[in-house]
């Protein structure tokens, strides 16, 4: 059984046929989604859903291509909507700075807010970097003892910046980049870090894995990055999403799954 860490299954690309997607990652055992939240809409959204089903999870946050365009109180509802119990991190957050959807400044001030919050609610965060290692490692380590416990989520870098998260106290998550043919950084990763301080995803409707690449992705196809991992660390793929697993439910709190074929689709 997998755990899809990060998807965003509120997005336009489900509208047409959720429920079909659901059914198919049951199927595929996936037990557990945590859907995350790109904006307040997105948010409230991810929020819904988790409530509607017991497998899913939610995050809130505004992620970084959209910080020019978060109104003055956004924060202050999304706070709000962390009280909900189906909240398991505050998420997506972090910088951009290969996209650039929003000027630097306003993505790190918004970053370091999130941080701030999701510290003072003690809730995990949820971390996009792209093309921004060091200013992202800068504010964290500006947050010093205060600074949240996190994943860096479709995490990009080699294995020393792995290392430096890693000793910060943050896991890693791993996409289907990993079975890209040309991805040799990240398969090093898949191979060298703890394998009980990373978490799989999907990143859904983003990043297929092989054979689907250039498709949409769904929850359903974790399984192929779960058995890549497996794989490169000469492991049987049930002991990959056994400790993975684990992984996930530590860092968000989760609850052990229950029969999830007869609970939500029966």
């Amino acid at each position: 059984m997998l755990i899809d860490s990060h998807a965003h299954l509120d997005m336009d690309e489900f509208g047409d046929d959720l429920p079909s997607v659901l059914i198919r990652a049951l199927e595929a055992g996936i037990d557990q989604i945590v859907t995350v939240g790109i904006d307040l809409a997105s948010s409230r959204r991810a929020v819904r859903l988790a409530e509607e089903h017991a497998f899913l999870f939610a995050t809130v946050g505004c992620h970084p291509h959209n910080a020019d365009k978060m109104g003055r109180d956004d924060l202050d509802r999304m706070a709000e909507l962390a009280s909900n119990p189906k909240v398991v991190a505050w998420g997506e957050i972090g910088l951009d700075f290969f996209r650039n959807r929003s000027g630097r400044e306003g993505q790190i001030r918004a970053f370091e807010r999130q941080l701030e919050i999701a510290s003072s609610l003690d809730l995990p965060v949820v971390i996009h970097d792209r093309n921004a290692h060091e200013d992202v490692l800068s504010s964290i380590n500006a947050m010093g003892k205060k600074r949240p416990r996190g994943v860096i989520h479709c995490f990009s870098g080699d294995t020393g910046l792995a290392r430096t998260f890693l000793n910060l106290g943050y896991d890693l998550s791993l996409p289907g980049t990993v079975t890209f043919p040309k991805a040799e950084t990240a398969r090093d990763v898949a191979r060298t870090v703890p394998l009980e301080r990373l978490l799989v995803e999907t990143d859904a409707p983003y990043l297929a894995p092989v054979p689907r690449r250039g498709r949409r992705n769904e929850p359903a196809l974790l399984i192929h990055t779960a058995r890549e991992i497996a794989r490169l660390r000469g492991i049987p793929l049930e002991e990959a999403a056994r400790v993975t697993s684990q992984a996930a439910r530590r860092l968000f709190d989760l609850p052990e799954p229950a029969s999830q074929m007869n609970s939500e689709e029966s």
